[in-house]
């Protein structure tokens, strides 16, 4: 889902290099080293500090904020950061991460914008405890936006999506600028150009820098998209080399650079092996991406990948172009078309609707779009190639196991998430397909660590006093006791291993996360029972289950025993007020089911004429539940439980999620992907007047 309006894929005139502030005035461009090919760099430098340099669009086909984590990590302990910016923006959730991880650093960051700190760049810069901007240097914000298509209530899902990522960039700005929501809510609507003074009158940066004498250009044609972008920027966007250069300046003399030592320089042999190492190199990468169309198109477009192959100044992104091209120029627009929304990871993305689609996992709008999906019909084996080659990782003379090995250790692939996410999709159809009976009559909670917390039930709040006039009302005194209620975790490993890949066997990613989910809900389901059954002892020093609770029938469950239980549970009390509590289930062992069932259900007692006026007294009073995990304990003893939502059983769950986690581990001590299933859930009995047992006897 592209959620971002600068999801560009901008083509940075890197080359032409980067002024910094302290290469002022009486330099030239032409004399400051160009900047790496890469988007970002991060380096460690003295004093236990740390240069990280952004200076293209954030993620499409750059580093993942997952590699962004590994290297800013791999600093080790430092205690400054220095943040060189000047992007265009890119993609929303890459950016949002790389903000948090630079945001909770422990280091001090301090953000230089040395040109252009735009969209989700902008978002980036308020990581920093110092923001510095030359007065020449502009930032810009603005509304997310995407694309969507589909019926009306896929666009106002949409549409909350964006509200929701319109929240966390408001959020990000809120916190550095301290500006209320009304103002920061139109800044975004408006898309706000700011300069360097502009930005720290508004609160958005901390001091104003000296201009800049010249600064990297942006070649970017979608920059075009940004609507209200201001005229004095156009000198950013153009290559320098056409752009005037500035005047000389009059008063400061230039600072003198610091003489670098000579490169060593290539012999002939050494120029001309490394030459032929990148063009071939190059003919591999634009080989390569055949593989990323399978069948007819494969062969439609050898002979561009041959052109280009023979092309030497054709780079691969040129070639991806000219695929593209190639394979569009005989399309013709449908009517209602489906316009695809996407996070920018295409490939990514469709390999993993083709895993679903083959595993029955798609919905049937994202089922019609499986003859438009290049990778619908291809193999684990060749899913693990495509993912490499789309991250531009050479594979040239692997066999399939070393690539399938690759795909998974790899920092760039992102093959082991595709496996995992479409792993937890099962998970989570068999924790939904899972019949349990426990969530029909227990009661849902919430648990927000491990400790031991105690349930006061609320049915023993009591009756509310009178309050004569003009005194004053006082607080309700609520006993201290409660019942303990505690998490734990339960769960259990699986792998989906090179050998389950290279078989294509789709039941490590179906089958065995599906029997995880039914057996994390069946975990739940024995803890639920297994409080039921084994009458445990409450906060008073009583059993659950206990003569002074006034909570113990007897007999089968007949009419007549079944209104007693009923009677007993109605004339509970809290102190000297009745609770009033009204049966809602019948648990009974599957051996009781038929029979509880037709004592419920008839419309007169047992026995006695249909015509004779006697009514069935319990018709219809509570549902009938059937555990077979009753009758392991008696196939005799049966229960009444007030309506779900009142004080009988809890289960709570961590911070109230109930479906399972999936973690994973990758990497060659695991072979693959280990997957692990866990639940973090607590259950307890919360009061003893909400519930009735007859030991059948």
């Amino acid at each position: 889902m592209k959620t971002s309006k600068t999801s560009l894929a901008a083509a940075m005139a890197l080359a032409s290099g980067l002024m910094p502030p302290q290469a002022s005035a009486g330099l030239n461009a032409e004399q400051v080293s160009p900047l790496s090919e890469t988007w970002y760099s991060i380096k460690a430098s003295g004093n236990a500090g740390a240069e990280i340099c952004i200076y293209d669009e954030i993620g499409g086909w750059g580093i993942s904020a997952r590699q962004f984590a590994t290297e800013l990590k791999a600093l080790g302990d430092v205690s400054q950061i220095t943040l060189r910016l000047h992007s265009p923006g890119g993609d929303v959730f890459e950016g949002m991460a790389i903000y948090n991880l630079l945001k909770q650093h422990k280091a001090h960051v301090t953000v230089h914008i040395d040109g252009l700190a735009a969209s989700m760049g902008s978002v980036i810069a308020m990581a920093g405890g110092t923001i510095i901007m030359p007065a020449n240097a502009m930032m810009m914000i603005h509304k997310p936006w995407g694309i969507q298509g589909g019926d009306a209530d896929e666009m106002r899902r949409y549409a909350e999506l964006l509200d929701k990522v319109e929240g966390t960039l408001m959020s990000a700005y809120r916190d550095k600028t301290g500006l209320d929501d009304d103002s920061l809510t139109q800044m975004l609507k408006d898309e706000t150009w700011m300069s360097g003074a502009e930005a720290v009158e508004k609160g958005f940066a901390d001091q104003l820098a000296e201009p800049l004498q010249a600064v990297a250009s942006l070649s970017s044609k979608r920059l075009q998209e940004f609507e209200t972008m201001p005229e004095q920027l156009t000198a950013l966007l153009n290559p320098q080399g056409n752009s005037p250069k500035p005047p000389a300046p009059q008063a400061t003399p230039a600072p003198q650079a610091t003489p670098q030592p000579a490169p060593i320089a290539e012999t002939e042999a050494q120029i001309r092996a490394r030459i032929k190492q990148e063009e071939q190199t190059r003919r591999t990468n634009i080989g390569n991406l055949a593989a990323n169309f399978g069948g007819t198109r494969a062969e439609a477009i050898a002979s561009v990948i041959a052109e280009c192959q023979n092309d030497m100044s054709c780079t691969i992104e040129m070639a991806k172009d000219k695929i593209l091209a190639h394979l569009g120029k005989d399309s013709t627009p449908s009517g209602g078309g489906h316009i695809h929304a996407d996070n920018g990871n295409i490939v990514g993305d469709s390999v993993k609707m083709a895993l679903q689609m083959r595993l029955g996992h798609a919905t049937d709008g994202e089922a019609k779009d499986k003859q438009d999906n290049p990778y619908a019909h291809m193999t684990l084996r060749e899913f693990a190639r495509a993912s490499l080659i789309d991250r531009g990782i050479g594979i040239a003379g692997m066999n399939p196991l070393q690539i399938v090995g690759l795909a998974f250790t790899h920092g760039n692939s992102d093959f082991g998430n595709i496996l995992m996410d479409v792993a937890y999709k099962s998970v989570l159809m068999g924790w939904d397909e899972s019949e349990e009976t426990f969530e029909q009559w227990t009661k849902k909670g919430s648990l927000s660590d491990f400790k031991v917390s105690n349930r006061v039930g609320i049915e023993s709040l009591p009756t509310l006093r009178e309050v004569r006039p003009g005194a004053e009302y006082k607080h309700i005194t609520v006993a201290d006791r409660g019942e303990a209620i505690a998490l734990a975790t339960y769960g259990e490993i699986f792998s989906i291993n090179r050998q389950a890949i290279i078989n294509d066997d789709l039941r490590i990613l179906s089958d065995m996360p599906m029997a995880m989910g039914r057996a994390a809900k069946a975990t739940i389901g024995d803890l639920v029972y297994a409080v039921l059954t084994s009458n445990p002892e409450m906060s008073d020093g009583k059993a659950l289950f206990h003569a002074d609770h006034n909570n113990i029938a007897s007999g089968a469950p007949t009419v007549d025993n079944l209104d007693k239980a009923r009677q007993k549970m109605r004339t509970q009390k809290s102190g000297t007020r009745h609770l009033n509590i009204r049966p809602g289930f019948v648990l009974v062992p599957t051996a009781l089911e038929a029979s509880t069932l037709q004592t419920i259900k008839s419309v007169s007692v047992k026995g006695a004429d249909i015509n004779s006026g006697i009514a069935n007294p319990v018709q219809n009073f509570a549902d009938v539940i059937a555990e077979p995990r009753l009758d392991d304990d008696s196939a005799k003893k049966w229960y009444l439980a007030a309506p779900k939502g009142r004080d009988t059983i809890e289960v709570a769950y961590l911070n109230g999620v109930e479906a399972p986690f999936i973690d994973q581990h990758e990497g060659f001590t695991s072979d693959g992907v280990a997957t692990k299933v866990r639940i973090d859930a607590g259950v307890a009995a919360l009061d003893h007047r909400g519930m009735v047992q007859s030991p059948g006897t």
